[in-house]
């Protein structure tokens, strides 16, 4: 585990150096939340019980990676798809209520909780390829329609 958040976070923080149509804001939360993510990993979970350090930075992780989308979202017509305001907040709620479902899970001791944090997880690492993809999608378009003008 303490392998795969290093790894993740490294490429997290790739991301959000590289995103450029991504607004900073949401690019600098993102490496942010990677930070955090890799603080995790420098504070695991012990087998005996809880730890505020590894909860303090797990929380922070995840608030970050949810709301990164919203901050990153630009306006315009040549705007990647995934950044979209309108897209980038429907993102967001998703991530806002596998947060919340994780939450629950964690606070009432519903038996779920693994599969809330790995279901959120999940969802938290597929966004940002969404948006690469997106941005990709429209470098090549731009592309092709420069081909065929020419």
């Amino acid at each position: 585990m303490t392998v795969t958040f290093l790894a993740v976070g490294v490429c997290y923080i790739a991301t959000g150096l590289a995103l450029r149509p991504a607004g900073a804001a949401g690019r600098l939360i993102l490496v942010a939340g990677a930070g955090a993510g890799m603080l995790v990993a420098a504070f695991p979970q012990p087998a005996d019980g809880g730890s505020l350090l590894h909860a303090t930075w797990a929380s922070a992780g995840f608030g970050a990676l949810t709301v990164w989308p919203t901050a990153a979202s630009r306006r315009g017509p040549g705007v990647p798809w995934a950044l979209r305001p309108a897209v980038c907040a429907i993102a967001a709620a998703m991530l806002v209520l596998l947060l919340a479902w994780f939450a629950a899970e964690v606070i009432t001791g519903g038996g779920h909780a693994g599969l809330a944090e790995r279901v959120l997880g999940l969802a938290q690492a597929v966004w940002p390829l969404t948006v690469v993809l997106s941005c990709r999608h429209l470098a090549r378009a731009a592309s092709a329609q420069a081909a065929c003008a020419a």
